[in-house]
C-alpha cells in the first residue's frame, strides 16, 4: 500500500506537466550545459543598474503562467490585428523585457535554436529572487514556447480586487492550491504598485465606507495624499512593501498590521487556513522561503509551448 500512496504522490505531483513536455534538472546538461550561467550574468548585469528589475522579472514569469501555462506567450509583440497579451490592460506596467532577449541572444549565440524562451524567464525569475536576498531553488527545464498570445485573455490573470474565494479558484484552475496561493503572494514582498490597483478601497469603497474597513486608517490616509480622487500623475503609486527589494517576509507582517495595498492580499486573513499560513510566514522568513521556492517550481512546472522561438518576441 505504502508503494501505491507514493506512486500516486508522484503522479499527482507531475499531473500538471503534459508527457510529452516532461520538465527534468539536466534537460541541457548535454546541449548547452552553461545555459543557467548564461542567464544568471545577464540578469546580474541589468540587477545592478536598476534594481526594480527584479520584481519585474518575478511578475512577468507569473503572468506568463497563469496563461497558457509557462510558454513564454507573455513575451510576443502583438502583430497585424492580433493584440498580445502583453499590451493587455493587466500587463501594461509589466517592463525589462530586453533583459529576457539580452539572455537570449547570449545563448543563440552559444547554442543556437536550444534554450527557449519560457526556460529563460522561469530560470531568471529565480535568479531575481536570489539577487534580491530570497532563496534559491533548482528550476526544471524543457518547457516549450507557446505561438498564440491573445490580450483579451489576461482577464484570466487574478485581479487585486478578489476575494478568498475568487482566488482559491484562479488557482485551483491552475492545479495550485491555498498553500501555493499564500506562498506566492509573497512575492508581492517585490516591486511597486500603480494607484489603479488599490484605488478603489481608499475612495468611495461602498455606500457607509469611503475606505475599505479592512485597511488600517493611518495607512489610508497615507495612499489617499499619494492617490488623490482625481489623480492626474501618469505613474503615481507606491511600494508594495517599505523594503520593496529586498525578498523578505515583511508582506505577511504587513498584511497582519492591515497594511497592504490590494484588497487580495488581505483577503487572506477571511479564511481560517490562508489566515494561519500567513501568521505562520509572518513569524518565520526560513519556513516563507521554503513554501515559495516549493511553490514556484510547482507553478514554473504548468507547461504549454510547441516550439523554441529563435526571437523571444515572435513565432519561428
Amino acid at each position: 500500500m505504502a508503494v501505491i500512496a507514493a506512486l500516486l504522490i508522484t503522479l499527482s505531483i507531475f499531473s500538471l506537466i503534459p508527457l510529452g513536455n516532461a520538465l527534468s534538472l539536466n534537460y541541457y546538461d548535454k546541449t548547452c550545459p552553461d545555459a543557467e550561467s548564461i542567464v544568471t550574468n545577464a540578469v546580474k548585469k541589468e540587477v545592478m543598474k536598476d534594481r526594480t528589475i527584479p520584481a519585474a522579472l518575478l511578475r512577468m514569469h507569473f503572468h506568463d503562467c497563469f496563461i497558457r501555462g509557462c510558454d513564454a506567450s507573455v513575451l510576443l509583440n502583438s502583430v497585424g490585428k492580433n493584440t498580445a497579451e502583453k499590451d493587455g490592460p493587466p500587463n501594461g506596467s509589466l517592463h525589462a523585457f530586453y533583459v529576457i532577449d539580452n539572455a537570449k541572444q547570449a545563448l543563440e549565440s552559444q547554442c543556437p535554436g536550444t534554450v527557449s524562451c519560457a526556460d529563460i524567464l522561469a530560470l531568471a525569475a529565480r535568479d531575481a529572487v536570489v539577487l534580491s536576498g530570497g532563496p534559491t531553488w533548482d528550476v526544471p527545464k524543457g518547457r516549450k514556447d507557446g505561438r498564440t498570445s491573445k490580450a483579451s485573455e489576461t482577464t484570466q490573470l487574478p485581479s487585486p480586487t478578489f476575494n478568498i474565494s475568487q482566488l482559491q479558484q484562479n488557482f485551483a484552475q491552475r492545479g495550485l492550491s491555498l498553500d501555493d496561493l499564500v506562498a506566492l503572494t509573497g512575492g508581492h514582498t517585490l516591486g511597486f504598485s500603480h494607484c489603479s490597483s488599490f484605488q478603489s478601497r481608499i475612495h468611495n469603497f461602498n455606500s457607509t465606507n469611503d475606505i475599505d474597513p479592512s485597511m488600517h486608517p493611518s495607512f489610508a490616509a497615507k495612499l489617499k495624499s499619494i492617490c488623490p480622487i482625481n489623480n492626474k500623475v501618469k505613474n503615481a503609486g507606491t511600494t508594495m512593501d517599505p523594503s520593496s527589494t529586498t525578498f523578505d517576509n515583511t508582506h505577511y507582517k504587513l498584511i497582519l498590521q492591515r497594511k497592504t495595498l490590494f484588497a487580495s492580499d488581505q483577503a487572506l486573513l477571511t479564511s481560517p487556513k490562508t489566515k494561519d499560513l500567513v501568521y505562520k510566514f509572518a513569524s518565520s522568513q526560513e519556513a516563507f522561503s521554503k513554501a515559495f521556492a516549493k511553490s514556484m517550481i510547482k507553478m514554473s512546472s504548468i507547461t504549454g509551448g510547441q516550439e523554441v522561438r529563435k526571437n523571444c518576441k515572435v513565432v519561428n
